[in-house]
Parts: C-alpha cells; structure tokens; sequence
C-alpha cells in the first residue's frame, strides 16, 4: 500500500494486525458516441487510469465503516440491520446500495474498514459514481471469499443499484467500461443488446488529455431529460416506419419525410450520424489511423454543439482552444454535456506546449481555471498490490 495512504487507514482506523488489502476501480472516458446509449446505439467507452483506490480491512463484527481521504463525512453501516437509501449519508449511498444488493443477492458479507481515495474530479463527468460503486461491489466479493471472474454481473448489479437505490435511471456504458476496461482498448457496446467486443486503442506517441472545463456537470440542472423527450417524439412521428431497436436505425429519409420540427430533425440527425461516426471511428483505430479518429471526435462536438445543443459555452471554448493548440489532432466534450470534460487526442512531445495553450485561451474566455490529466485506455476494476 503507498505510504500516504497506510498513514491515512491508520489515522482513521488505528493499527491491527489484519491485513490490509487495496483494490481499485478507473472512471471512464466514452471516446465517441455520445447521447446515443439511450436511442440503442453503438458506444465506445474507455477505462483510464484515474479512478479510486480502496484499502480494505476484515473486522471481527458486522460493522462496515467507510471513510474518504477526499471528503470528512463518515459512513457506518450495520450489516445486521436493514440497509436503505438515505440523503444524509451523501456518497455513502453508493457503497451501501452495493451492500444492500449484495446482501439481497445472499453473499455473506463481513464487518470491514474501508479507506477510499480518488484521483478522479468530482462533477466532471468521469463515473466516479459508477467507478465507486464496481469499486465496492469487486472488493466485498473478494473480501467474502466470492469469485469476481464475472464482471458482467457485477456491472449489472452496480446499474441495478445506481437505478433502484440511489434513484438515477442511466445505463449500461458507465458500469461496463469500468468492470471491462482492457489496457490500450475501448469497449464497443451496443446498449440495446449489451454485446461487445474490444477494439484496439493504440495511440504511440500520442496520448488522451482529459480537459476539466472546472464547470461541474449536474444532469438536474441540465437538458438531458429534454433531449430524451424529444428523441421520443421523434420516434413516435416515425410511426410504423420507426426502428423497433432505437432512434439510431432510423433512416434519414424517413425522418425528412415524417418530421418537420426542424429542432426534432437536429436531434435525430446527431443521433443517426453520431452512430455512424463510432462505426467509422471503431475502423480507423483498428487500422490505427489516428488523424481520422482526431477528425471524428471533432465532427462528433460539432454535431453534439449544433445539432444535439448540449454542449454550451465552457465546452465549446476548451475545445476551440484545444483544436487550436499545438499537437492536438481533434477533441470533443465526453459524457452528458453541461460542463466537466472534454479530451483530445494529442501528439506527447506537445503536450506541455498544448495544455499552455489551452489553460490561456480558456482562461482567457471563461474566467475558470482548467485542470488536464494525461491518461490512455486502461484496465478496469482489479485487486492490486499498490506498492510505491
């Protein structure tokens, strides 16, 4: 266990001759597809190598107790009693929620301390919900002397729990690309289907530099279940010739023919098009052609930015700058808009003179100061040693 955080556990908990054991699950980037997951479509999520850090300690009752090195609130949980939802307990509803499902599902849990730690920025768009959740369900599994081979299930479990315990109705892609993630790979995912397969992310002498807007990304305050509304109402003009499988497989003709709103049109047109981008990005990184994946991810906020309208004005200036930039072969906001990330892809050698560029230009428009994180695609949840 790093000594930072050895000193933490024992600030917290005391010393014990237990052992202490450390696991850790990333968040996640999706590359490209996004607001399509809802309309059945084609997604392609990448771990990476932020994410949060729990060190695990056995205790002798039924007890659970979790602290964070990020946040002073403590959480307690009584594995003897009934366990549920409750606003006081903040992000402590996560973890309980996995432990509830857990103990609902007849894994015998046991009493433990837990210490979590996050490289992860909160409200930015990067799962640190779903991360959290993985996190705790992978580490009490193993704790409980519980096979962890089947990450699907424990990725099903974690949507379970975020939709029917914590109350927020997202999907599949989250929970996924943070159990499945593969080191230099994205996941390409049907939502509809849940199949998926692994497509090669082989950057060489670039890098993904993940772009903290620092304008926390809230869903309650944003657009997103408009956005579904309206992908609905396009569906239901459609009529018989609406795609049974989601938005994604309508035809544009069909939509010209059915649709006169021109904002319904924008929205099915990102929608349709942003499917065929991943199809198209899925290819060229398989050919490992780089500059078109870059053009792709900058088409892709483009049409996000026209078309879909859920980027607004502090995504659209860090991507300006950053396409501006020295190095940079395309960048596009990631996850549901509003605020927190966008990433770009950019060559390593200029990287230093690139987030220069883009911490100025964005200063310089927006008042707020960015933060970067140079990450790759990389493995998901996983038991670790964490020496060093």
């Amino acid at each position: 266990m790093p000594p930072f955080l050895a000193r933490e556990f024992v600030h917290f908990y005391g010393p014990a001759d237990n052992e202490v054991r450390l696991f850790f699950a990333p968040g996640r980037a999706n590359l490209i597809g996004e607001h399509i997951d809802y309309n059945g479509g084609l997604v392609m999520p990448a771990a990476v190598t932020l994410g949060i850090a729990a060190a695990c300690r056995l205790r002798s009752d039924h007890l659970v107790r979790f602290h964070s090195s990020d946040d002073p609130l403590a959480v307690e949980i009584d594995l003897d009693r009934p366990i549920e939802p409750d606003p006081a307990r903040g992000w402590g509803n996560y973890p309980a929620g996995v432990l509830h499902e857990l103990l609902l599902q007849g894994v015998s849990l046991r009493g433990t301390d837990v210490l979590f730690t996050t490289t992860l920025p909160q409200g930015a768009g990067l799962s640190s919900s779903a991360a959290m959740e993985v996190l705790t369900a992978f580490s009490f599994l193993a704790l409980a002397e519980v096979p962890t081979s089947d990450l699907r299930a424990i990725a099903l479990l974690c949507q379970k729990v975020e939709n029917q315990f914590v109350g927020v109705n997202c999907g599949i892609m989250d929970q996924f690309a943070v159990t499945l993630g593969k080191e230099d790979c994205a996941l390409l995912l049907d939502c509809e289907s849940q199949d998926y397969h692994y497509v090669p992310v082989a950057l060489g002498t670039h890098a993904l530099v993940i772009m903290n807007t620092s304008r926390q990304r809230r869903l309650t305050d944003s657009k997103y279940n408009e956005r579904r509304t309206e992908c609905d109402a396009v569906l239901r003009l459609l009529g018989t010739d609406a795609p049974r499988n989601g938005l994604v497989h309508a035809l544009w003709s069909d939509v010209l023919s059915h649709v006169s709103d021109p904002v319904l049109r924008r929205r099915a047109r990102h929608v349709i098009s942003e499917q065929v981008r991943v199809e198209q990005a899925s290819r060229v990184l398989a050919d490992s052609d780089l500059a078109a994946f870059g053009r792709l991810l900058t088409e892709s906020h483009a049409s996000l930015r026209d078309d879909y309208e859920v980027t607004g004005p502090h995504l659209d200036a860090i991507v300006s700058a950053a396409l501006q930039a020295p190095g940079c072969l395309g960048a596009r906001m990631t996850g549901a808009g509003f605020g927190g990330c966008a990433i770009a892809l950019v060559e390593q050698e200029e990287i230093p003179d690139f987030t220069a560029s883009v911490r100025s230009a964005y200063l310089a428009a927006t008042g707020l100061e960015p933060a970067f994180y140079v990450t790759h695609a990389a493995d998901g949840v996983h038991e670790t040693t964490g020496e060093g």
